[in-house]
């Protein structure tokens, strides 16, 4: 009997088959909708994704993917009635990203015709052979199969304006991918960006660097995917009406070190929590919650802390391992207000899903520094915030909500007409290209 990640894999095949013929049998007419806007999808043997898909549980020092692939890449529902809720896992974005970018409506069989060519290689489940399995001493050639086929298999279109207007998306921190290939034996990551003739190409990364210029971070997936613009209403009139009972939380791991940094910080200040009194209400506001979200056990268990997020005014986003976190984005879908204490958490990463010019209106800043080595106590910072721009604050959340969710395949048309974070991706990455000349 065949396994269900294997009825799963072949499922998943057979679709993308079938649209991918169907879209290469559509004839291209320009029309001023697309104009400047085409997108030929590349015909990439599958090795370079689909296959990938069975070996999703062949690297032990990683989680078993196999479950997660479910729902082309949503994951399983975290219950049965669920028609919003999954359990995402962020790495399998390429596989998302993939089947939502078939629904796009200016897409083009004729290469020519295109302004964009979107690469369906899924590079992040690829590199985990060389991240964990015994490719791991060759992590230098990660890429190379995918270079000989663009440069021998109709090489006019990846030739004609040199990988400038091609992009994919890679479900890793861009840090993975940037070894560099004079680095013997290799420490960590592979080089696929460090490929010379990779620098033109335009890579959609959960985390980027910040001068290579063919980079750009895009949101960690949630575990929200809304299939119709009705429930997304429901779901924002229960953010709205939800009672925020903790000025602050923080949802995470570490911080149990001696060694002083932000996290640590931040959990000896949530250790010793006390109970404010509101101005208007009789009831205590606790100080502070904290969601020990220590060993992964919250990455696929979204129950575990959206809850404790929507009773919450304030999320605290330190960085951890690398400066961005998933923790940023479930905060948004609860309407929690985000605490950054770096520039390079978010500010300095999603320009295109949270302009750098409004963050401000949507997020308080507090420098890591201040509260690490100055005694600044956080709570004290967000307590003196007057509860008008506090509210004000949380309805720009609530409408950067639509931004960073990654909506269900086969949404309904009135979701569809809220541009979501496919489609701005798709917009910065058209945009990027094009001033490119």
């Amino acid at each position: 009997m065949a396994s269900t990640s294997t009825v799963t894999t072949l499922t998943i095949f057979f679709f993308f088959f079938f649209i991918e013929l169907t879209v290469s049998q559509q004839i291209s007419t320009v029309d001023s909708e697309c104009t400047g806007r085409w997108i030929h999808i590349r015909r990439l043997p599958s090795r370079f994704n689909l296959d990938l898909l069975s070996t999703c549980n062949h690297y032990p020092l990683t989680d078993d993917l196999c479950p997660y692939l479910a729902n082309h890449g949503l994951g399983p529902k975290t219950h049965t009635r669920t028609r919003s809720w999954y359990r995402t896992d962020p790495l399998l974005l390429e596989l998302i990203f993939h089947r939502r970018i078939l629904e796009y409506p200016c897409l083009t069989p004729d290469p020519n015709l295109a302004s964009a060519v979107y690469l369906p290689y899924y590079a992040g489940i690829d590199s985990l052979r060389y991240l964990y399995g015994s490719d791991v001493n060759s992590s230098a050639d990660h890429g190379s199969d995918l270079l000989s086929f663009l440069t021998q298999d109709s090489p006019e279109i990846w030739s004609r304006r040199s990988g400038h207007d091609h992009f994919l998306v890679m479900a890793r921190p861009a840090w993975d991918f940037s070894q560099p290939l004079t680095v013997d034996p290799p420490i960590w990551g592979t080089s696929f960006l460090e490929r010379p003739e990779f620098f033109n190409l335009t890579a959609l990364t959960l985390e980027s660097r910040f001068w290579p210029w063919q980079e750009q971070a895009v949101p960690y997936p949630t575990s929200f995917h809304p299939h119709s613009l009705p429930f997304l209403e429901s779901w924002i009139r229960r953010v709205r009406r939800s009672r925020r009972t903790s000025l602050m939380l923080f949802a995470g791991g570490g911080g149990t070190s001696s060694t002083l940094n932000i996290r640590r910080s931040i959990r000896l200040e949530c250790t010793n929590v006390t109970e404010t009194e509101p101005e208007t209400s009789s009831e205590k506001i606790k100080t502070c919650d904290f969601v020990d979200c220590s060993n992964g056990i919250c990455e696929h268990d979204p129950i575990r802390f959206m809850r404790p997020m929507l009773q919450s005014s304030f999320c605290l986003q330190p960085p951890g391992d690398t400066p961005t976190r998933k923790a940023t984005f479930d905060g948004i879908i609860a309407g929690c207000i985000p605490v950054f204490f770096e520039d390079q958490t978010a500010k300095m990463q999603y320009g295109w899903h949270l302009p750098e010019e409004e963050f401000s209106e949507f997020s308080v800043t507090i420098a890591k520094e201040d509260v690490v080595f100055r005694g600044v106590r956080i709570a004290d910072v967000l307590m003196s915030i007057p509860k008008e721009e506090v509210a004000r604050m949380r309805e720009r959340v609530i409408e950067m909500m639509p931004r960073v969710m990654y909506r269900r395949h086969g949404a309904s048309m009135g979701l569809m007409n809220k541009k979501d974070a496919v489609d701005i991706a798709i917009d910065g990455v058209l945009q990027k290209i094009s001033s490119r000349g």
